[in-house]
């Protein structure tokens, strides 16, 4: 059994949902990450996903957008990345870590040292936005032999058909988009995501994180009454760009918001 899969089950057995914070890579900087991937962890976090920089992340908005952009400016490659996973496991062995991002970096390193360094490192899934389930054919078998988790987007236009096909190759968990656009929208239809999730449910018997559009504890506890996880990017990289030069007020801001997204989420 999968990390991933372990956390979800002992969430299940103690009736709460997961909180998965998502942060840039080498924003503002290489040192900073580990750190804050350990505050993510104190203040509730249960998977962290863990992004990794590109020059043209085409699914995010201005926040990941720029996040990326200051994370390439310091050189932060995949390398790097593995790297940070490596430190963040010589304390914390339980939580997973969700390596998302975008197909280059991992076809320019090479799927099958990619796969085994990602391994090593103590990576547990890994969500590629421009890698769907129809063109994953010929490489998902690198990480499935190496039980690495393939988790999946779902859109709210996402057929039927295409759900399906997801059912049968998505592992760990799905990542149902809750709107129409890119990260860090905030126009979040609760009753609409519910909805989807019903018809979301009838072939995914995974799993179902939510992300997009949640931005504080109110919409976290709203989500989390009908999602297995609430999933939550731009609010917090926001908060680590407005403290660049302060890494101890962006790690206490940060931890302040996610602390107040669990409170909200297990009451």
């Amino acid at each position: 059994m999968s990390r991933i899969t372990s956390v979800f089950t002992e969430l299940k057995a103690a009736k709460r949902k997961a909180l998965i914070p998502y942060i840039t890579a080498g924003d503002p900087s290489l040192d900073s990450t580990v750190p804050m991937m350990h505050a993510l962890v104190e203040a509730g976090a249960d998977i962290i996903e863990l992004g990794v920089p590109f020059s043209d992340p085409m699914a995010d908005g201005p926040t990941i957008q720029l996040a990326c952009e200051r994370a390439l400016a310091h050189g932060t490659r995949l390398r790097d990345v593995l790297a940070m996973v490596v430190e963040f496991r010589a304390q914390n062995q339980h939580t997973p870590v969700v390596l998302m991002g975008y197909l280059n970096p991992v076809e320019a390193m090479g799927y099958d040292v990619f796969v085994e360094q990602a391994v090593a490192s103590g990576v547990d899934g890994v969500l590629m936005v421009d890698l769907p389930p129809e063109e994953a054919t010929e490489v998902e078998g690198f990480f499935k032999d190496a039980d690495l988790d393939m988790i999946y987007l779902v859109a709210p236009t996402t057929t039927d058909e295409r759900i399906q096909r997801i059912a049968e190759s998505g592992t760990g968990y799905v990542y149902y988009v809750s709107m129409r656009g890119v990260t860090g929208s905030n126009a979040l239809d609760v009753p609409d995501v519910e909805r989807n999730l019903q018809r979301i449910r009838q072939f995914v018997s995974i799993p179902v994180g939510v992300g997009f559009g949640i931005q504080n504890s109110q919409s976290a506890a709203q989500v989390a009454a009908i999602s297995d996880g609430v999933i939550v990017g731009s609010a917090i990289v926001n908060l680590i760009a407005a403290n660049a030069q302060q890494p101890d007020m962006a790690r206490q801001q940060v931890a302040n918001l996610v602390a107040g997204m669990r409170q909200a989420m297990d009451a």
